[in-house]
């Protein structure tokens, strides 16, 4: 905690890190102090070339401290930053699950770690958060539209989306949902399961989406004019 505190009085402000990436105020948009995020607009910009090469750090066994890709990518931009290269260090959002788990915080540790780190490992900008509900709301949509006639005659026991939360809760793993629901063939009561957050599906479809009609064409950003899962003939 100590040495977080102390890192944390030293962070310089994010319009000062975008001015050292040559970054106008117009394309990133600014999340208190020290945090901001991008905006997709600078993909297409031919004003922003493509420069520099990628390092990419994968597939690491940690050490028995605990040191593995994270700290490897941190200190590798350090490095790189003080033989006077410029890095950017590119790193998934940390997921609570092993946060309040054994495996602690996933933002580095020592003097290899990404600061403020307590914000980063508990919400940083609220996208995990943002994806749980999109990923619910549409498990959410499929069991009200059972509840509601099943129009579509999708079979319930072939319905494989699942609900997600970003936390380590086995009692979830395995659940009976429907219990009390009208008594009709497509709302009686079903195995149902909750999933870690980073493994479901919402979230690497809107990983591996470049456009909101790339991520429609994935099924998430409209819904499909066609019935995936379709109830066996009798």
């Amino acid at each position: 905690m100590t040495n977080t505190l102390s890192l944390t009085k030293m962070l310089l402000p994010i319009d000062e890190i975008a001015r050292k990436l040559a970054l106008l105020p117009a394309e990133y948009e600014s999340i208190g102090t020290y945090g901001a995020k991008l905006r997709l607009s600078l993909l297409d910009n031919p004003a922003f070339p493509v420069r520099g090469k990628l390092i990419l750090v994968t597939a690491t066994t940690p050490t028995t401290s605990g040191e593995g890709k994270t700290v490897v990518s941190i200190g590798l931009a350090q490095g790189l930053e003080r033989i006077g290269r410029k890095s950017i260090l590119t790193s998934r959002e940390p997921s609570l699950g092993p946060v309040f788990g054994m495996k602690g915080g996933a933002a580095g540790g020592g003097m290899s770690q990404v600061e403020p780190s307590q914000k980063i490992n508990l919400h940083f900008h609220g996208d995990f958060h943002a994806i749980t509900a999109a990923h619910n709301l549409l498990a959410a949509m499929i069991d009200s539209h059972l509840f509601f006639g099943n129009a579509l005659d999708l079979d319930p026991a072939k319905i494989t989306w699942p609900r997600a939360m970003d936390m380590n809760d086995r009692a979830l793993r395995r659940i009976i949902v429907g219990v009390g629901s009208k008594p009709a063939l497509s709302s009686r009561p079903r195995r149902r399961s909750w999933r870690f957050l980073p493994c479901p599906q919402a979230a690497p479809t809107c990983a591996a989406a470049s456009t909101r009609l790339s991520l429609d064409r994935r099924g998430l950003a409209a819904p499909s004019p066609r019935p995936i899962l379709k109830r066996q003939a009798q």
